[in-house]
C-alpha cells in the first residue's frame, strides 16, 4: 500500500518537476539571449572606449617617441615632469580660466536666446536657424573668418572701433588679450547649441504652471521665470552646463588656427599641449601623460553631472 502511495506522488509531483525544469531552462535561454544581444555594445566598448584609455594610460608610462623602434618602462616618470613642468600648469591654468569664462557666458546667453525665441510670436524657424547656423559650420572655417575680423589693421571689430573713435587693438596678438578673445568666439560657438536644449526644455513645461503662478499673484514675466521657467528647467540647465564644461576641455581648433599657444604661451590649453608634445615633439609618452589628466577632469565632470542629476524633476 505504501509503495502504492509513493507511486502516486510521483506521478502527481512529475508535472510540478517539469514545470520547474522548464522554467530553468527558460530563464537560463532567456539570460543566454540577453548576453547575446549585449555582447555586440560590450565588445564595440571595449574597443573603442576602455581599449583605447588602458592603451593610454600603460602609454603614459614609458618613454615611447613616436617612431622608435623601442621603448621602456618608466612608471610615473613622466608624470613627474609634468607636475615639474611650468608650461603645463600654464595650460592648465589657461583651461581652467578658458572653462570659467565660456561655460557660463554660453550658458547665461543660450538660456537668453531661447526665451527671446520662445515669447516670440512669429519667426521662430527663422531665428533658431540664424543662431544655430555657428554649431553647423565647421569651426576651423569659422576660426579664419574671426581672423580676419580680429585683424589689428584691415578687422572689422577695429575698423567699428575706430569709427566710434576707439582705437584699434591687437587682439590675437596680445598676451592680455588672445585667450579672453579665444573665449568669446566659443562663447559664440557654443551659444547655439544650447539655445536648441533650453527650447526643448522650456517646451517641455506646461502651461497650467504659468496659469497657476498668474492666478497666485506671479503677474510680471520674471516672477513667472524665478517660480515656474527656471526651477523646471533645472534638469535641462545642468545637462547644458555639463555638456559646456566638457566642450570647452576640448578646446583646439581655435588655438591650432588663430594663436598656436601664443603668445609665450598665454592662450595654449591642454589638448595643444598634447598635440606639441606628442605630434610635433614625438614624445608620445609624455603626451599620453597629459592626455590622462585631460581624461581624469573630463571623467570628474561627468560624474559630478551623474551626481548631481540624480533629483528628478517630474514635468506632469
Amino acid at each position: 500500500m505504501s509503495d502504492a502511495v509513493a507511486a502516486l506522488q510521483e506521478v502527481a509531483a512529475a508535472p510540478r518537476m517539469r514545470a520547474r525544469i522548464l522554467v530553468k531552462s527558460g530563464t537560463a535561454g532567456r539570460s543566454g539571449a540577453a548576453y547575446a544581444l549585449a555582447a555586440p555594445a560590450l565588445i564595440l566598448m571595449l574597443m573603442m572606449l576602455l581599449g583605447p584609455l588602458a592603451g593610454v594610460i600603460a602609454l603614459s608610462l614609458t618613454d615611447y617617441q613616436l617612431g622608435a623602434p623601442s621603448f621602456s618602462w618608466i612608471g610615473l616618470s613622466n608624470y613627474q615632469e609634468m607636475f615639474a613642468d611650468r608650461v603645463f600648469w600654464i595650460s592648465l591654468k589657461n583651461t581652467l580660466a578658458y572653462v570659467a569664462i565660456v561655460v557660463p557666458g554660453a550658458v547665461a546667453l543660450g538660456l537668453g536666446v531661447a526665451l527671446l525665441i520662445q515669447s516670440g510670436a512669429g519667426l521662430r524657424s527663422l531665428y533658431r536657424t540664424v543662431y544655430f547656423l555657428p554649431v553647423m559650420a565647421t569651426l576651423i572655417a569659422m576660426a579664419i573668418v574671426w581672423e580676419f575680423m580680429l585683424h589689428p589693421q584691415f578687422g572689422l571689430v577695429n575698423g567699428l572701433l575706430r569709427a566710434a573713435g576707439l582705437q584699434g587693438h591687437s587682439w590675437l596678438q596680445d598676451r592680455g588679450t588672445a585667450l579672453y578673445s579665444l573665449c568669446v568666439i566659443g562663447i559664440w560657438q557654443a551659444t547655439g547649441f544650447n539655445m536648441v536644449l533650453f527650447l526643448a526644455g522650456l517646451v517641455s513645461i506646461p502651461k497650467h504652471l504659468y496659469d497657476a503662478a498668474e492666478i497666485d499673484g506671479a503677474e510680471s514675466a520674471w516672477s513667472r521665470f524665478g517660480l515656474v521657467t527656471w526651477p523646471m528647467l533645472a534638469p535641462v540647465t545642468l545637462f547644458v552646463v555639463a555638456i559646456s564644461a566638457i566642450r570647452s576641455f576640448q578646446v583646439f581648433d581655435t588655438v591650432q588656427v588663430l594663436t598656436k599657444g601664443g603668445p609665450s604661451k598665454s592662450s595654449e590649453v591642454l589638448i595643444y599641449t598634447m598635440y606639441t608634445e606628442g605630434f610635433e615633439f614625438f614624445r608620445s609618452g609624455y603626451g599620453a601623460a597629459v592626455t590622462v589628466v585631460f581624461l581624469a577632469f573630463v571623467l570628474s565632470l561627468t560624474l559630478l553631472k551623474s551626481v548631481l542629476g540624480r533629483r528628478e524633476v517630474h514635468y506632469a
